[in-house]
Parts: C-alpha cells; sequence; structure tokens
C-alpha cells in the first residue's frame, strides 16, 4: 500500500491490518475462520470485552505496536481499551481551516478520491460498490452523477474522531446494515460472509459546497458508528461523531459544480496513491459560493 503526505513524500507500507483483511476474503482458510467470527455474538462479545476495564492491558501494547504519540492526547485515565481508542486530541494538534471557499477533511485518513457516475466502482473495505449499492438508492445516485467521491480510509493508528466539514443544516442520520454475500473461494465452497459494512448517512445543506452526503463505515466486527446528533444546525469543525475500534472508513459525496480538490491528491488518487490528511485540513476549494 503506497501513501503519500502533503509535501509529497512516499511511503510504502504493508501494514498488519491491510495483511490481516487479505487473508481474510482472499484465501480458502481466511474465508473459513471469517464466517464463524462475523457472527453476531463474536461481534457483541469482542464489543462488550472492550468496554471492561479488564480491556485496559491492551492499550499499551497497542501504543508501542502502532507508535502512537501520546504527548499529542488529552492527558485522561482509560477506564477501557474503547475508552482509548476513542480519545480525544489537543486542540491545537488539529486546526480546522475556516475559510469559508475551503473544503476540509472531516478526519484523519488516506484519502482517495473519484469521479461519479454510472459505470464507476469504487472499492471500500474490499468490496466493490457502484454509487447505487453504496447509497441503496437510486434519486440519491443520480443527485451525485457528475459529482465527486472521497474515500477516507481510517487505520487503527489514526484519530477516531471526525467533525461537520462546513455549517449548515443536516438531517436526521440514515441506517444501513451490513448484508450478507455469498462468495466462491478456492475449491468452489459457497460461504456467507458479510461484504457489505454497516453505514450511516446524512445529508448537510451546507453554506459554501451543496448538499454534501456524508457516511460513516462501520469496522468489519466491533467498530461501532457513534454520530452525536440528528436533524438540526451544524458548524465547521463542530464534532459530529466518533468511531469506536476498529479501522473505519468516512465517504463524501459532492454534487457536480460543487468542489475542486486540490492537486496533489488528484494526481495521487490516479496513481493509485492514498494522500494523508488529517481532521480540518484544507483539501479542497468550492466552485460555488451557495448551497444549491
Amino acid at each position: 500500500m503506497k501513501y503519500a503526505d502533503r509535501k509529497g513524500n512516499i511511503v510504502e507500507k504493508n501494514g498488519g491490518q491491510d495483511g490481516v483483511l487479505s487473508f481474510l476474503y482472499r484465501s480458502r482458510m481466511g474465508m473459513l475462520l471469517l464466517r464463524e467470527i462475523v457472527k453476531p455474538k463474536y461481534s457483541i462479545l469482542m464489543g462488550r470485552f472492550l468496554n471492561l476495564r479488564i480491556s485496559k492491558i491492551l492499550i499499551t501494547p497497542f501504543i508501542v505496536l502502532n507508535k502512537i504519540d501520546m504527548t499529542e492526547y488529552k492527558v485522561c485515565k482509560f477506564k477501557s481499551y474503547n475508552d482509548f481508542f476513542t480519545r480525544e486530541i489537543k486542540k491545537e494538534k488539529r486546526k480546522v481551516d475556516f475559510l469559508p471557499e475551503h473544503f476540509i477533511a472531516p478526519s484523519d485518513g488516506k484519502l482517495s478520491v473519484f469521479a461519479i457516475d454510472d459505470s464507476s466502482h469504487f472499492k471500500i473495505k474490499n468490496t466493490s460498490y457502484t454509487i447505487r449499492s453504496l447509497l441503496r438508492s437510486t434519486s440519491l445516485a443520480e443527485k451525485y452523477q457528475g459529482g465527486t467521491l472521497l474515500v477516507f480510509r481510517l487505520t487503527v493508528d489514526d484519530y477516531h474522531r471526525y467533525c461537520y466539514i462546513d455549517d449548515g443544516h443536516k438531517s436526521k442520520n440514515y441506517h444501513i446494515p451490513g448484508v450478507l454475500h455469498t462468495v466462491n473461494p478456492v475449491a468452489n465452497d459457497k460461504l456467507k460472509i458479510y461484504k457489505e459494512n454497516t453505514r450511516e448517512f446524512t445529508i448537510l445543506k451546507s453554506k459554501n459546497f451543496g448538499n454534501l452526503l456524508i457516511m460513516e463505515v462501520g469496522a468489519l466486527f466491533v467498530g461501532k458508528i457513534m454520530n452525536h446528533h440528528e436533524e438540526g444546525t451544524v458548524v465547521r469543525g463542530e464534532e459530529k461523531g466518533k468511531f469506536e475500534f476498529g479501522g473505519s472508513t468516512i465517504i463524501v459525496c459532492a454534487e457536480k459544480g460543487t468542489i475542486k480538490i486540490d492537486q496533489d491528491i488528484s494526481k495521487n488518487t490516479s496513481l493509485g496513491i492514498e494522500t494523508i490528511v488529517k481532521m480540518g485540513e484544507k483539501i479542497g476549494t468550492a466552485q460555488t459560493a451557495k448551497s444549491r
């Protein structure tokens, strides 16, 4: 996996998280294991364990393994592993760009950008989607035709809280449950495994970038989406929510003619390279100043 920072430095990594997912989805043994561990009872048990005090034993090894700089985070006594995982960063470490015409990242992550049309396929968490299958709505898919889709892929070492991109009025939260699909591994054994993760999205009628569709995608096993607000007025940089344990993804869909993504990010995506971004930083500009 290749990443580039905003200065153009290229880093090539084969992260443990990527390796595990590749094993689970691309090998017969991995899919046999996956068939068992995605069962709800295991997910529930793991989620409960990570909320127990005893789960704190996992914190120090995690910090060391992922080389996390804890001086960037607010000092606190963690009650559990999930309490640590959703830790809050110091404000000065994630400065939000408040210039109205600047389009900002809602979260930390590895960013890729794509044009939206009927033939577009987007690979998200080892699953290929069209815009219709991603949103499960023909009318919404048509609304974003010709627009831009941004994928922010969070890994376990990223900051797992996220913010609103702009001032505006948000809709209620729409929940899309995960789906079991049949796949054929080696030897043509048919196995039922999760190929679509749980998703939640809202429409933000923004002040500067039109109607933005903002979607959170939960982790494969125990990742939980925790959005703070239902319908109402929100402001740029305000915390929208957080993910509990697991690598997670945020997707943003922008309407045609509303944003222009920074050149380095677009170029990196065309070369198959993800761009490392931080919550609140500029990643593009407005093409239209007013919401539609």
